[in-house]
């Protein structure tokens, strides 16, 4: 469970390094650049410790596949909270054909 919640904050960490920024579209792109990497510095602290932990527990296939479905979380709430973008179907069925991976990718074979 640790490695789960370490994903989480480094996602929501991620997810504002890569795309808070689009709200200030009128600062400067080199102050976009430096703040958006001193926030994926605080990512990496939690993403590191989180695969560290998590493998052995689980494959490297099995930690990344994780990592990606909750970025896909922690981006539609941040898509819909923070920067006021709808939902549309087709991202949602396209983010259930991920959940399908996901299946494939841990059971056991």
């Amino acid at each position: 469970m640790r490695t789960v919640i370490l994903l989480g904050i480094s996602n929501i960490f991620m997810t504002f390094a890569w795309y808070g920024h689009l709200k200030y579209k009128s600062s400067p792109l080199w102050k976009v650049i430096f703040i958006s990497w001193l926030i994926a510095f605080l990512e990496y602290c939690f993403q590191v410790p989180a695969n560290r932990m998590g493998h052995g527990q689980f494959s490297a296939a099995q930690l990344k596949t994780m990592q990606e479905v909750i970025t896909l979380v922690v981006f539609c709430v941040f898509s819909v909270f923070y920067l006021k973008e709808g939902l549309k179907w087709n991202y949602l069925a396209g983010f259930l054909m991920i959940i399908g991976a996901v299946i494939l990718i841990f059971k056991k074979w």
